[in-house]
């Protein structure tokens, strides 16, 4: 006889629609609960045992599965598209979201995918965002060096992204400036710096 209870999860930003289903389709539990770690300790320890929780791959899916596996709960994550392809209905709200997300583990459909270990999304994360610094900088500084030429400024493209040299080309061209060329002075000040890595990224083969 198949004990296990199957918790489907609809997430949002600040809440979570849970449902609860026994072996046969029962549904024992459910209801939302606010989208915080405190709430979810609360609702884990109500959960009846065993149990297999379910959700779908969103922006807010990493801390929670996180969060839920660390308190000893088996969860699983769907592939978004999968999912809409599988339980896709003209009857759409949290409340039947976590309902179907509970029925596809019940009758084995759920839409698995790789959930990366923690430290692997990690890395990724910073690697994303550093990514996007890398490539404002980069536009910054073109802005920068288009602005010099539009005033007819002359200066060293090897050393014009340099506060010292920068500083010293805003005083030693002062009459070339025109009014508008503050802002310059201003944009250098947004230089990023960037630290290095904590961890080792391998090259390409």
């Amino acid at each position: 006889m198949n004990s296990m209870n199957y918790v489907g999860l609809d997430i949002h930003k600040k809440s979570i629609s849970c449902c609860v289903r026994q072996a046969d389709g029962t549904i024992i539990q459910e209801g939302t609960i606010p989208a915080t770690r405190d709430a979810l300790d609360n609702w884990m320890r109500q959960l009846p045992q065993p149990c297999m929780a379910g959700m779908e791959a969103t922006l807010f899916t990493g801390w929670i599965y996180d969060h839920l596996v660390s308190g000893g709960t088996m969860v699983k994550v769907a592939h978004p598209a999968m999912l809409q392809a599988i339980a896709a209905g003209k009857k759409k709200n949290d409340r039947v979201d976590a309902r179907k997300i509970a029925d596809l583990l019940r009758c084995d459909y759920f839409p698995e995918c790789h959930m990366a270990p923690r430290e692997i999304r990690d890395r990724r994360r910073v690697l994303r965002y550093r990514n996007l610094l890398v490539r404002q900088a980069v536009q910054m500084k073109n802005k920068v060096s288009g602005l010099l030429m539009e005033a007819g400024v002359p200066y060293n493209q090897q050393k014009v992204h340099q506060k010292r040299y920068f500083t010293e080309l805003l005083q030693k061209q002062k009459k070339e400036m025109p009014p508008s060329m503050p802002v310059l002075s201003w944009k250098s000040g947004l230089a990023i710096r960037l630290n290095p890595l904590p961890f080792h990224v391998p090259a390409r083969s």
